[in-house]
């Protein structure tokens, strides 16, 4: 049913969990862990789907928080439950028991957190996001609540790997006009003389790596690849499906 980081895990103060498509009770294209508040699944099995993933953290229902995500680098401060979702891709917090939980179908999810200062945060790290600074500002955010840069440990989870991710030349050069050396994320498709492979994963660990934090992993798992375990919006595409589930990270601090 979920995913835990050794990285995260080892922290006795922290609850965390890479949710899978597995273990719920949405059916179909949904099937069967969906935790996507905004796809046509209904909405009561959503509902029961994200009940289970809290169980598994031992918290109440109420307290997973999600965001309106928008493919930005905009990250908010929670400190209760939202009455209404904020449009956001990333949001930390320090309030024990409040688990943030990250919405991804391709994109990537990861988990943030400071366990001596007990700072968490979870950022929704698709390319737009991370090329105009979401992991950034995720880290500012938590430094604005106490948390320590180099004490913190980011995680990365399933995402979806280079192998499948085949871009046009005007992402790549978006990519490569905001800093030449992003070229090295980019590979000749072997489909089409034109287009590239994008290594989205390795772009995030970079960028993780580069702001200089105390502990950087990547579970090393690609969406697209894994259909038993994972949700991929691309796979959904090119299988010309009418719509997918969205896969569940969340951390919280312990109560």
């Amino acid at each position: 049913m979920f995913i835990e980081a050794p990285a995260l895990s080892s922290h006795s103060g922290i609850r965390h969990a890479f949710f899978t498509r597995q273990g719920g009770v949405s059916e179909g294209l949904y099937a069967s862990l969906n935790g996507g508040l905004g796809s046509g699944d209904d909405p009561a099995r959503v509902r029961e789907n994200r009940r289970r993933m809290t169980a598994q953290l031992a918290l109440p229902p109420e307290t997973l928080v999600s965001l309106y995500q928008i493919h930005s680098a905009e990250a908010v401060v929670v400190e209760a439950p939202f009455a209404e979702r904020p449009r956001a891709d990333a949001m930390v917090t320090r309030e024990p028991g409040l688990a943030l939980g990250i919405l991804t179908a391709d994109c990537g999810p990861i988990l943030f957190a400071d366990p001596v200062n007990r700072v968490v945060g979870a950022a929704h790290a698709g390319w737009k996001g991370a090329l105009t600074g979401v992991i950034e500002a995720t880290i500012t955010a938590m430094e604005g609540l106490g948390a320590d840069r180099t004490g913190i440990v980011a995680v990365l989870g399933p995402t979806i790997g280079a192998a499948a991710y085949e871009v046009g030349p005007e992402f790549r050069e978006r990519f490569e006009a905001a800093d030449p050396d992003n070229a090295r994320y980019f590979t000749a498709s072997p489909e089409r003389a034109s287009h590239s492979l994008f290594d989205l994963p390795a772009y995030i660990v970079a960028r993780l790596t580069r702001a200089g934090l105390g502990e950087v992993a990547n579970l090393n798992l690609c969406t697209y690849a894994d259909p038993d375990r994972f949700f991929s919006y691309r796979r959904t595409t090119h299988r010309a499906e009418a719509d997918y589930g969205r896969l569940v990270s969340a951390i919280a601090v312990t109560p």
